[in-house]
């Protein structure tokens, strides 16, 4: 078997859980990791080469790579490293801005089709998993919406593309953000309301943040609320605390959510769609659906494929380690 040959793009915790992920995949191969900072990177593994991410072309040719896993974070990252990676080698990655979604997808559809690849982008479990899901609910039941929701735990969950936004901002030495959601929202949805939200009815954000030495507090924690899109539309609290607290409390990646929609079969019936995940780890969580596409877009440009991809583009079957007759006997 023609193992599939997989580099890493980004050594962050999202690119260690993808490591962990291609191990218990007997069909695919880390052939090396690509980082900004190859040094630091070379301290931790010594598997596999580590290289320069931006020698794209050399990387690709020299390590065989059929497919290139990014791991970057959604706000500074990927909309760079997709477009100038992708016209070089087939990629996956987990772009997370929602109401950046159809840009980025414009711009990675038309730079994969002009360079022949193929990428597979906002693959997750939210967007991913969920969009999936939401498109399933609105087909089975027409008519009804499904709302996604996160942080069902009393703790929240933490979402590692609003940890990484916190820490892009001059003065934050280190951040994590935990997102609630409002038990009374998803009350309403299961009760067949069918609610129009607005972005803050349905969740609250958590952020525990470490501040540079000298950093101005108050300025800091305006610019955190302002932040459009991840924090701009949310009730938003901000605790500043020390290195050591954040490590001791806070040093776990543990997220869940749902996705809810309620509707009407027939005349009057009710129904109700719910589908949950729940995860010790987030960034494995999410490495572990980087890593199944993986194997989804390199079948997909065997075939002769070219463009951008969604998970709602790809069939589940092209996910699968398992062969067609295995999927009809033990899954149908």
């Amino acid at each position: 078997m023609d193992k599939i040959k997989i580099v890493i793009v980004g050594y962050g915790n999202v690119g260690r859980g993808v490591m962990k992920a291609i191990d218990a995949n007997d069909d695919m191969e880390l052939v090396g990791i690509a980082s900004r900072n190859p040094a630091r990177v070379q301290k931790e593994v010594t598997s596999v080469p580590v290289v320069f991410m931006d020698d794209v072309a050399t990387w690709k040719k020299e390590l065989n790579v059929d497919v290139a896993i990014l791991c970057g974070g959604s706000k500074d990252d990927l909309p760079v490293q997709g477009p100038a990676i992708s016209k070089h080698v087939c990629t996956i990655d987990s772009f997370d801005n929602h109401s950046c979604i159809p840009q980025y997808f414009a711009t990675m559809d038309e730079n994969t089709k002009a360079a022949g690849t193929a990428a597979a982008v906002s693959i997750g479990w939210d967007p991913g998993i969920f969009s999936l899901e939401r498109v399933l609910a609105s087909a089975f039941l027409p008519g009804s919406k499904a709302d996604g929701f996160y942080g069902l735990s009393e703790s929240g969950g933490l979402s590692m593309g609003h940890s990484d936004a916190l820490r892009t901002i001059a003065g934050i030495k280190d951040a994590r953000q935990y997102t609630h959601a409002i038990p009374e929202a998803i009350d309403r949805v299961r009760n067949g309301k069918s609610p129009e939200f607005n972005a803050g009815d349905m969740h609250w954000r958590e952020c525990f943040v470490v501040l540079e030495d000298g950093a101005d507090k108050e300025a800091i924690e305006a610019e955190i609320k302002a932040m459009p899109a991840y924090f701009e539309p949310y009730k938003t609290t901000v605790n500043f605390i020390s290195q050591e607290e954040l490590d001791s409390k806070y040093s776990g990646f543990p997220h869940d959510g749902c996705v809810v929609a309620s509707g009407i079969t027939g005349e009057a019936n009710k129904a109700t769609i719910e589908y949950r995940c729940t995860w010790e780890s987030n960034p494995e969580a999410t490495a572990n659906v980087l890593v199944a596409h993986a194997r989804a877009i390199s079948r997909m440009f065997k075939e002769g494929k070219t463009g951008a991809f969604t998970i709602l583009d790809i069939p589940p079957a092209y996910l699968s380690q398992y062969s067609q007759a295995e999927l009809l006997k033990n899954f149908m």
